[in-house]
C-alpha cells in the first residue's frame, strides 16, 4: 500500500516509517520543511493518491500548551483537520495518533475506548479537538490513543532518569501517577498491522500491556542500565507541581483490538527489557 507519513521525523514516525517499509509499503514522508502544513490546498496536494494517511505529527509540550494553546491547537488539531479531510478527498485510510490526555485521569479501572473525553489540560483539549475532526472529516478512520510513548528517536523518559541519576546519584519520582510505559516501535508495530488487517474504522488503543507507576518505570529503567534501582525514591504529584495537570490514571483498556482480531502490545516490562538497550543508548 502507499502511505504518507506526516511527522516522519519524530520519535514515533523515526521507527514507522522504515517498519512499514520493511513490510513493503510503498511509504512518503511530510514534515514541517517539506510544505507549509497549515495550507489546506498544499496538505491536499501532499497526500492525493495515498492509500493510508498517518499522522504522526503533534505540539508535544504538555506544559508549554498551557500558555500556548492556540499554537498546540493548530498543530493538534487544525493540522488532523486538515490531512482528514484531504485523505476523505482521496479514499485514503487516515490514521490519527492520540493520546491518553483526552481523559480526566480519575478512573478506577483502564479505560475503554467509548469512554467519554474530559481532557484536564490544554494538551489534552486540542488533542481530543484533533480527535473529533478526524472522526467527523475522515469517515474511514483509525484513531489510535497512546500514553507514556518511549522510544530511540527523541527525548524521553528512560534516558532523562538515567542521566538525572548518573549525575545526581538518585532521583525522586512521582508514584502516584498510573500507566502503561509503551515503547515507539511497539506503537508502529500495532499501526502497521491495524493497516494491514483493514480493521473497521474506529478508535483503538495502542498502548502496552499491564501498568505501573513513574517510580516502578524509573526502576525499571536505572535496573537495566546495571545501576541500583534504590537509587530512585518515591515522591507524590503533590510534591512535584507542573503547570498542566497530569492524569493520575492513564491505563487504556484493549478491547477493540481483541474484537478485532489484533492482538494488543505485550507486557510494559518485558518490552521494556527488550527495547532498553537501543533506547539508552541514544542521545539523552
Amino acid at each position: 500500500m502507499s502511505w504518507v507519513v506526516v511527522g516522519a521525523s519524530g520519535m514515533l514516525g523515526s521507527d514507522l516509517v522504515p517498519l512499514a517499509r520493511a513490510r513493503g509499503h510503498e511509504v512518503t514522508t511530510v514534515g514541517r520543511g517539506d510544505l507549509d502544513l497549515s495550507d489546506p490546498a498544499a496538505v491536499a496536494e501532499a497526500v492525493a493518491g495515498a492509500q493510508v494517511v498517518v499522522n504522526c505529527a503533534a505540539y508535544t509540550a504538555v506544559d508549554a500548551a498551557q500558555d500556548h494553546e492556540q499554537e498546540a491547537f493548530d498543530a493538534n488539531a487544525v493540522l488532523a483537520a486538515h490531512l482528514a479531510r484531504a485523505a476523505a478527498l482521496t479514499g485514503a485510510r487516515m490514521v490519527q495518533v492520540s493520546t491518553d490526555y483526552v481523559f480526566d485521569g480519575e478512573a478506577a479501572v483502564a479505560y475503554p475506548e467509548d469512554s467519554p473525553l474530559r481532557p484536564r489540560s490544554a494538551y489534552g483539549r486540542t488533542k481530543a479537538a484533533g480527535e473529533w475532526a478526524v472522526r467527523a472529516l475522515a469517515p474511514d478512520h483509525l484513531v489510535v490513543r497512546t500514553a507514556w510513548l518511549y522510544g530511540a528517536g527523541g527525548p524521553c523518559f528512560p534516558r532523562t532518569i538515567a542521566r538525572v541519576v548518573a549525575e545526581r546519584g538518585g532521583a525522586e519520582v512521582v508514584d502516584d501517577q498510573i500507566g502503561q510505559p509503551t515503547w515507539t516501535v511497539d506503537l508502529a508495530d500495532l499501526v502497521e498491522r491495524l493497516v494491514s488487517a483493514r480493521v473497521p474504522a474506529g478508535v483503538y488503543h495502542g498502548t502496552a500491556s499491564g501498568r505501573t507507576s513513574w517510580f516502578g518505570f524509573a526502576q525499571a529503567v536505572v535496573t537495566s542500565g546495571g545501576g541500583d534501582p534504590d537509587r530512585v525514591r518515591p515522591t507524590s504529584s503533590q510534591a512535584y507541581r507542573r503547570p498542566a495537570p497530569r492524569p493520575a490514571f492513564s491505563v487504556l483498556g484493549h478491547g477493540a483490538l481483541v474484537a478485532a482480531g489484533v492482538e494488543p502490545i505485550g507486557d510494559w516490562r518485558r518490552r521494556w527489557e527488550t527495547a532498553a538497550p537501543g533506547v539508552l543508548a541514544g542521545p539523552a
